[in-house]
């Protein structure tokens, strides 16, 4: 129940109020003067305050600057029986949610009321989400609550201490990167150099030149010694992104640097001892590139001393709330419009969860920065996101029963178990095939039969 504190030297304006809102359904507390109500402030939860603006000692307007200073999000509606536009205005700048003129009808403050609470409500989901995302959630930039997310991050804690060498596999868009700078900036390396360098991205002859540096006169073009990433790096940790684009010639001499920390520039003699910590990174297979013989099996098992799968954003959608959070708190700078975005339309949550994400939280924060731009009220809505989300997403699933108001956790949670109620069904309640109706493994599906406590019957 929401709590609204009345404020008026009137004796008997907050009883009167106080049954008006209690009628619909409000906790009431009543103070008769500023002072009294900040002290019902200091020992009382409130999610609304109703003062009047003119009070002996403390003002109503003095009542709200202090409110201000504790609790900038708490909303206050001033009343006034002696409103000018000046006082208004003032009210408004200095952070009134809004002012009623009194006297006023019942319906016209019930309507303040509700508008101010609902406001509220959506500020504390807000606030707490964002406190869980900080305090349980987030390693780093790395944001999720799923199983295989906190097992990422229990490896972060775990590696990082130590300077062994890390391989990370995941599709584009998972998050190598942000798994890799955790682990350097979590480590006694911190203060050095942290270097990436995508071994997909240059060519053959000017990676090795890259990695390696090259003397003066190497090569056409060498007019001066340059070093190369291995040396900048020493002391520090090198990021090896997409690691299995690699020649198999370079897979070589980089096997030599994991073995032995000695390496020659191009066009040098004099060996360079360096201490590097190795994290590598690849959106393939590697194992399977190794029995292909695109990867040399040697090397493989120097860069995998610990290994750090990240899933795709498909099968570990309980996370997509929090990223969807931190992502708008990341965006709300780039709005245009004065009007803060606070949530997002039922049916635009729905393609979020229904979405398959092939470009996975890379994908997902560029949509949230678009919608951030185009939203043009309060709510994201279908509109704001790209047109091949709803294409790609195919039929509408049915959202009778999902309350407007509910929080995004228990709506996404709901949805989710409609999908698989749905996808057993079609699959005849075959799990496998229903896990791939889903997009998801069948391991990932059995895990969320037992999270929503479904009694299903295999029929495998």
């Amino acid at each position: 129940m929401d709590t609204v504190l009345i404020v008026d030297d009137e004796k008997n304006y907050p009883p009167i109020i106080a049954a008006v809102l209690q009628d619909e359904g409000y906790e009431t507390l009543m103070a008769y003067s500023g002072q009294e109500a900040l002290n019902i402030l200091e020992r009382s939860d409130v999610d609304l305050v109703l003062t009047d603006m003119k009070m002996p000692g403390i003002s109503g307007i003095e009542l709200l600057e202090r409110i201000k200073a504790r609790d900038p999000d708490l909303p206050v509606i001033m009343m006034t029986a002696y409103g000018t536009v000046e006082k208004a205005v003032e009210a408004m700048q200095k952070g009134a949610y809004s002012y009623i003129l009194k006297p006023f009808d019942n319906e016209r403050l019930v309507l303040y009321v509700n508008k101010a609470n609902e406001m509220y409500r959506v500020v504390k989901e807000n606030r707490q989400l964002r406190d869980e995302i900080e305090s349980k959630y987030q390693f780093g930039n790395i944001i999720g609550k799923s199983k295989a997310m906190r097992e990422v991050f229990e490896a972060i804690r775990k590696v990082a201490p130590t300077s062994a060498t890390v391989l990370i596999e995941g599709e584009s868009g998972t998050g190598k990167e942000l798994v890799a700078k955790s682990i350097h900036f979590n480590s006694p390396r911190r203060e050095k150099a942290y270097l990436a360098v995508n071994c997909s991205a240059l060519a053959e002859s000017l990676l090795e030149s890259e990695l390696f540096g090259h003397e003066r006169g190497a090569f056409t073009g060498a007019v001066s010694m340059k070093k190369g990433r291995f040396e900048l790096a020493d002391g520090g940790t090198l990021f090896l992104d997409e690691i299995g684009d690699l020649s198999l010639s370079l897979q070589v001499k980089l096997l030599r640097v994991l073995q032995e920390k000695v390496f020659e520039r191009v066009g040098g003699v004099k060996p360079i001892s360096v201490d590097i910590r190795f994290i590598a990174a690849t959106n393939k297979n590697l194992k399977a590139e190794v029995d292909a013989g695109r990867f040399r099996e040697d090397l493989y098992f120097r860069l995998d001393v610990v290994h750090i799968g990240l899933p795709p954003l498909r099968e570990r959608t309980e996370d997509i709330p929090l990223l969807i959070h931190h992502f708008m708190e990341k965006y709300a700078k780039e709005r245009i419009s004065d009007i803060p975005v606070t949530g997002i339309d039922p049916s635009a949550k729905r393609l979020f969860y229904e979405y398959s994400w092939p470009g996975n939280v890379r994908e997902l924060e560029n949509v949230i920065e678009r919608a951030m731009i185009l939203c043009s009220d309060s709510v994201i809505r279908e509109e704001d996101l790209p047109k091949y989300m709803k294409e790609k997403v195919g039929s509408t699933l049915p959202l009778d029963g999902i309350p407007e108001g509910g929080s995004l956790y228990d709506t996404l949670a709901m949805v989710e178990k409609r999908m698989i109620e749905s996808a057993l069904k079609r699959a005849n309640y075959v799990q496998s095939h229903a896990a791939e109706l889903l997009g998801i493994g069948k391991s990932g599906l059995n895990q969320k039969i037992k999270k929503y406590k479904m009694n299903v019957a295999s029929k495998e």
